[in-house]
């Protein structure tokens, strides 16, 4: 599994460790000595400029030094601009998408939540998780982009650059990780009240431990054993939480929510908010409109024993 070694918590472009995003890097780095050249040059020109004697010299030959150092500046804009274009049209384009036979995952936008379906053409092998994407290192991903509701933008500095999902439309973005860890990512368009509160975790794990993981995610949700967690389960059947979300061979079948069948394997809840332990599961069931306003999980009326019950069981589903 990925290491805390790997782990990339900067979310930077200029910390890359995937090969989409060194090429970004470079045309980020490019672009900075280049400007900034023309920065001092153009400080340095107006520094002479204030600092010079006034000149009544209207000679033929002064007019003519002027024309040319004019003239040599504009051909020099145009030089630099159509560079920095070039430059940006190749990056764009050793970015491209990987070849038909690479991974592809479906990652939906939700507001404010990401649903990644990993596809099989046997139904049967086919798995949703949410806001957590497991990668193999050193494989080309296709990232599939999708939005059920407004534009949201997909952004993981350190292996890709930006891609925006717009309803209606399918975007494709190539993801790749050179070394296992834990990149962060996040939403980078205005999606609404929740914005910021919109992240999500690429974990790169070495080929032989992402298929472990894979065959494991295939797996129906877990048959607590835990007296707490059986009860929870009885319970999050009961109330409105199955109508909602899905736990795989139980009757729970909702869809309007994150598929629940391993939350308790996920490094985070609610796209980052907050990490996966029983505490933040119970804080999040029983008031997701204090920590998270305007999410589309409403307020579920529990008992303090339900409520124990129930983060038991979501706890237990690994």
């Amino acid at each position: 599994m990925a290491t805390a070694a790997g782990c990339s918590s900067n979310q930077s472009a200029l910390d890359p460790h995937g090969a989409p995003a060194i090429h970004v890097e470079h045309l980020i780095i490019g672009v900075t000595i280049i400007c900034s050249i023309v920065w001092v040059l153009v400080m340095a020109m107006l520094g002479w400029a204030l600092t010079r004697k006034r000149s009544s010299d209207s000679s033929q030959p002064h007019k003519r030094l002027l024309t040319l150092t004019v003239s040599a500046a504009v051909a020099a804009t145009v030089i630099i601009i159509a560079g920095l274009t070039v430059a940006s049209f190749y990056t764009t384009r050793g970015i491209g998408l990987p070849e038909n036979g690479a991974l592809t995952i479906t990652v939906r936008g939700q507001q404010w939540w990401w649903q990644v379906l990993y596809a099989d053409p046997d139904p049967a092998l086919s798995f949703q998780t949410a806001n957590e994407i497991h990668i193999p290192v050193g494989h080309d991903v296709r990232i599939q982009l999708e939005s059920a509701d407004v534009v949201h933008s997909f952004w993981v500095p350190s292996l890709a650059g930006k891609q925006d999902l717009v309803p209606g439309r399918n975007n494709s973005l190539l993801l790749r990780a050179e070394r296992p860890g834990i990149y962060r990512g996040q939403c980078a368009e205005f999606c609404g009240l929740q914005h910021t509160h919109m992240a999500m975790m690429i974990v790169a794990d070495e080929p032989a431990d992402y298929e472990r993981w894979a065959a494991a995610q295939r797996e129906n949700g877990v048959t607590p054993a835990d007296q707490d967690a059986a009860a929870g389960k009885v319970a999050f059947l009961s109330k409105p939480c199955a109508a909602c979300h899905t736990v795989r061979g139980t009757p729970a079948i909702g869809t309007a929510g994150p598929d629940l069948t391993h939350i308790g394997s996920r490094q985070t809840i609610a796209a980052g908010l907050l990490e996966t332990t029983r505490g933040s599961l119970a804080a999040w069931i029983a008031d997701p409109q204090t920590l998270k306003p305007g999410s589309n999980m409403p307020m579920v009326p529990l008992s303090s024993i339900e409520l124990r019950d129930i983060s038991a069981y979501m706890e237990s589903l690994k």
